[in-house]
């Protein structure tokens, strides 16, 4: 199968001042690659700086938004190379800095189907407003993994109910549209099918508000957001989960596709 051009992994389309971005890696549930997130961030500056477009929505092509990190580049790599890297939602990287430095802040919706999966999860939290489908799920799947949830923990807390997240980041369960929206996670929840139309009613309502007045309100938003971000950054920043055993073996069982155990706790 030939490789996918860098230019199609995010595709951009614009009308009636709505940019609609949305992954196109459908064979690997959108994986989120080093390459897709890069794309991701020039749309989201060509965005920033589009004078036809005031209000964008971002969403998956195919059967889900996102089964979150691409596992065989970020994370079956070799001891010394997972000594270098760097977590994927920290500050500095394309979901740990999302919207934090546009210049003009406008509202993007994040529009979620199927799956919303550990760093996607973490892609939807960074969004302004999000929509989701009846039936879709969502995972902070770092827990399992032997990751730790605390990057979610500050993104939900400040969104939902702060008793849900610590439950969902402390154990790492699935949860439904439905909870979300119960825990107060959800600006809108869409009947099946009717994902698209329900977020672009909504972005619909954004872009008929005086353009100065909603920026500013969200470029507060997002300051205080960051901040709390940044703060667990900076509690957590020598912490290197994927160095300890634990992690080796929650990531060998996925590749291997059967359970992982039993933990060591080292």
């Amino acid at each position: 199968m030939p490789e996918t051009k860098t230019e199609d992994l995010v595709t951009y389309d614009c009308a009636e001042r709505i940019v609609t971005l949305t992954l196109k890696r459908p064979d690997k549930l959108n994986a989120l690659s080093g390459a897709l997130l890069s794309r991701l961030e020039d749309c989201l500056a060509r965005f920033d700086a589009d004078p036809e477009a005031d209000v964008a929505i971002l969403c998956g092509g195919g059967r889900a938004f996102s089964s979150g990190v691409d596992v065989q580049e970020s994370q079956l790599r070799s001891r010394e190379e997972l000594r270098q890297a760097r977590d994927p939602m920290a500050p500095g990287t394309p979901v740990g800095d999302f919207l934090a430095y546009s210049v003009n802040s406008k509202p993007v919706i994040a529009a979620v189907h199927g799956y919303a999966l550990g760093l996607a999860l973490g892609l939807v939290l960074k969004c302004d407003l999000i929509v989701a489908e009846e039936g879709a799920r969502f995972q902070v799947t770092e827990t399992a993994r032997g990751l730790g949830g605390y990057r979610h923990w500050p993104l939900l807390s400040q969104r939902a109910a702060p008793a849900f997240a610590d439950e969902v980041c402390l154990t790492g369960r699935f949860f439904t549209a439905q909870e979300a929206q119960a825990a107060g996670l959800l600006a809108r929840l869409a009947a099946p099918g009717e994902l698209l139309d329900c977020a672009r009613a909504l972005a619909g309502e954004l872009a008929a508000i005086p353009p100065l007045s909603l920026r500013e309100t969200l470029r507060v938003q997002r300051w205080h957001r960051q901040r709390f971000a940044a703060e667990v950054a900076f509690q957590t920043e020598g912490v290197k989960l994927e160095l300890t055993e634990d992690f080796e073996e929650a990531a060998r069982a996925f590749a291997e596709k059967r359970k992982p155990g039993p933990f060591k706790g080292r």
